[in-house]
C-alpha cells in the first residue's frame, strides 16, 4: 500500500464533502471537517504502514504492533483480528483481548462490531465499521470509525474517535425535536429529559426554555436546570446565552448563537454553536461543539 501526496489530497477533497453545512455556521463546519479529515488520514496512513510491515514479516510483525510506541499515534493504534475471530495483536485497550475469540463481543450500544467486520471481510479485502469503544484519553465509550485491510487470514485495523457530532446531526436532531413538540409537547418534554428518551446522541441533546418566563422546561444532560431561570445563566465568559437567544426570537422564528460550554463527552469547556427554533411559546435548541 503506497501513500502519495496525490492520494492524500484526493482523500481530503473527498472528505470535505460531508453534507450540507448549517446556514451561518460554515466556519465551524469547516473546522470539524478538517479535523475529521486529519484523523482519517492519520488512521489510514498508520494502517498502510502496518500492512506493509505485515506483508514483509508476517505474524512476526505482531511484536511491533503490540509496542507502545512504534505503531501508536496518539489515540490511534493497530490491532489484528484473525478470520477465526481471535484477537491476535493490539497496541491499545483491546490488548486485554489478545488470544480470545471476540466474535460475539458487543459494544456499549449492543453492536456486534467484530462480527460485522468479519462478515464484511468475507466479501472484500478492505472496509470500515463504526461502533462505540473506550477512549483511553477521556475514559468514556465514544464513537469510533475503524478501517481494516485483510491480508491472508489476518484483518489489520486502525480506528479513530468521533467525540463531536456534526452540524448536520445537530440540525437533524433539532428538526426531530421541533416535530415532537408540535405533535405532543408534554410527551416531547418528558422524552427530552429522559436519558433513554431518544434525544441524546454523543454530545448532542435538546433543551427547551419558555419564552414567557425564560425558565427551562427541559435539558437533556443537566436535569438540575429544569425549572430554573435561564435569564441568569451565563457561559464561562459571562455571556447571557438564554437571554440573547430569546431576544433573537422576538422578531423571527429561528436563530443561532456561539458561546462556550462544557462538552458532556470530552468534559472540556469548548466552543459551541447552537441552533434554536420558536415552537409555540417555547425556545427549542440543539448545539454542536467545534474543536
Amino acid at each position: 500500500m503506497k501513500w502519495s501526496l496525490k492520494t492524500g489530497l484526493a482523500l481530503l477533497a473527498l472528505l470535505s464533502v460531508t453534507g450540507t453545512a448549517v446556514h451561518g455556521a460554515e466556519a465551524a463546519a469547516t473546522t470539524l471537517q478538517e479535523h475529521a479529515a486529519s484523523d482519517e488520514l492519520r488512521a489510514r496512513a498508520l494502517l498502510g504502514r502496518a500492512v506493509i510491515l505485515y506483508r514483509q514479516e508476517g505474524d512476526e510483525a505482531f511484536a511491533a504492533f503490540n509496542s507502545p510506541t512504534e505503531f501508536v499515534d496518539g489515540e490511534l493504534y493497530v490491532w489484528v483480528l484473525g478470520t477465526d475471530g481471535v484477537m491476535l495483536a493490539s497496541g491499545g485497550s483491546s490488548a486485554a483481548l489478545i488470544g480470545r475469540k471476540v466474535t460475539n463481543m458487543r459494544d456499549a450500544f449492543g453492536t456486534p462490531f467484530f462480527f460485522d467486520m468479519l462478515e464484511k471481510a468475507r466479501k472484500s479485502d478492505s472496509g470500515v465499521v463504526e461502533y462505540r469503544w473506550l477512549n483511553r484519553l477521556h475514559h468514556k465509550p465514544e464513537r469510533k470509525v475503524t478501517y481494516f485491510t485483510k491480508v491472508g487470514t489476518r484483518l489489520l485495523a486502525v480506528g479513530y474517535y468521533i467525540p463531536r457530532a456534526s452540524p448536520a446531526q445537530a440540525t437533524a436532531m433539532l428538526e426531530r425535536a421541533v416535530g415532537a413538540m408540535q405533535a405532543d409537547p408534554a410527551k416531547a418534554l418528558a422524552d427530552f429529559n429522559d436519558l433513554n428518551g431518544g434525544y441524546i446522541e454523543d454530545d448532542l441533546y435538546v433543551f427547551v426554555v419558555g419564552l414567557d418566563d425564560g425558565r427551562f422546561r427541559a435539558h437533556g444532560v443537566s436535569s438540575h436546570l429544569v425549572g430554573t431561570d435561564g435569564y441568569t445563566l451565563t457561559d464561562p465568559n459571562g455571556k447571557p446565552i438564554i437571554r440573547q437567544m430569546i431576544d433573537i426570537l422576538k422578531d423571527r422564528d429561528r436563530g443561532e448563537l456561539d458561546y462556550v460550554w462544557r462538552n458532556p463527552v470530552t468534559r472540556q469547556v469548548e466552543n459551541k454553536h447552537t441552533l434554536f427554533r420558536k415552537v409555540g411559546g417555547n425556545l427549542v435548541g440543539v448545539g454542536y461543539y467545534a474543536r
